[in-house]
């Protein structure tokens, strides 16, 4: 923050330093028309940078919440697997473990997803996979099949846990700090800048800046609409796991 401040007072004290230095060596001409080389310089600039900043805000969350829905689908994935790998443990195991999965999914679904809005998953859906994970472990499987298919089961098992510290970590995702901020102080400004040029703008003219002004202020509130991957939107949807129960049904159940 303190390289930002300096930043800033460095920049303004340039162009503080460059208006005296060129006055006290006469050199140029005043320029006072809000139509001047200086306020349509300063104009351009100000739009660019505008457009820069709110081409961060949107692009990022966009880029982001993409990333985040393909790793949903890895995460379902991880899970018909493990359904798969959990049909060839021993009877009651398999159907045990099976039925488990299946609730594990409708939890995420049902419970867990809305509040990932708030940028954090539940401790209960990581209690569930741990009592999955340590009931598979304890096991005591007779035959050499039993046991590979133990083994698959906690290969599986370390996928899913791998593909939901992921999604935590999508959860967690945000643009990068005053991103926002800037698109507002930037959008600010840029509707605020003909009167600061000293233009005043009247009649008809004030309808096109009446019109900027609203759709720039839209284009602001979209952006802060889609900078989270699970709310907004641009919000990821469970559709990976309403698939993955649909696949449940489709695989053996546990012999």
């Amino acid at each position: 923050m303190l390289v930002l401040v300096l930043a800033v007072v460095a920049a303004v004290g340039l162009v503080a330093l460059a208006a005296f230095l060129f006055r006290m060596f006469d050199h140029g001409t005043d320029d006072r028309d809000p139509r001047g080389m200086s306020a349509g310089h300063a104009g351009s600039m100000l739009s660019s940078l505008f457009l820069l900043v709110f081409a961060i805000a949107v692009v990022v969350p966009w880029a982001t919440a993409d990333s985040a829905r393909q790793n949903t689908y890895a995460e379902s994935q991880a899970l018909v697997e493990t359904y798969w790998a959990a049909g060839g443990l021993p009877s009651p195991d398999g159907a045990q473990v099976q039925d488990e999965l299946r609730d594990y999914t409708r939890y995420v679904i049902g419970k867990e997803w809305p509040a990932m809005a708030g940028g954090a998953l539940s401790t209960e859906g990581t209690t569930r996979l741990e009592s999955m994970r340590t009931r598979v472990a304890a096991l005591q499987p007779a035959g050499d099949d039993a046991r590979e298919a133990r083994s698959a089961v906690l290969d599986r098992m370390a996928d899913l846990f791998s593909a939901r510290r992921q999604r935590a970590a999508d959860a967690r995702t945000s643009p990068p700090p005053g991103v926002l901020l800037l698109t507002i102080v930037t959008g600010v400004v840029v509707v605020l800048y003909p009167f600061i040029a000293g233009a005043r703008p009247r009649g008809a003219a004030l309808l096109p800046m009446t019109l900027m002004a609203g759709l720039l202020a839209i284009g602001v509130y979209l952006a802060f609409d889609i900078a989270h991957p699970f709310s907004g939107g641009l919000a990821v949807r469970p559709d990976a796991f309403v698939n993955a129960l649909d696949e449940f049904q489709r695989i053996p159940e546990g012999r």
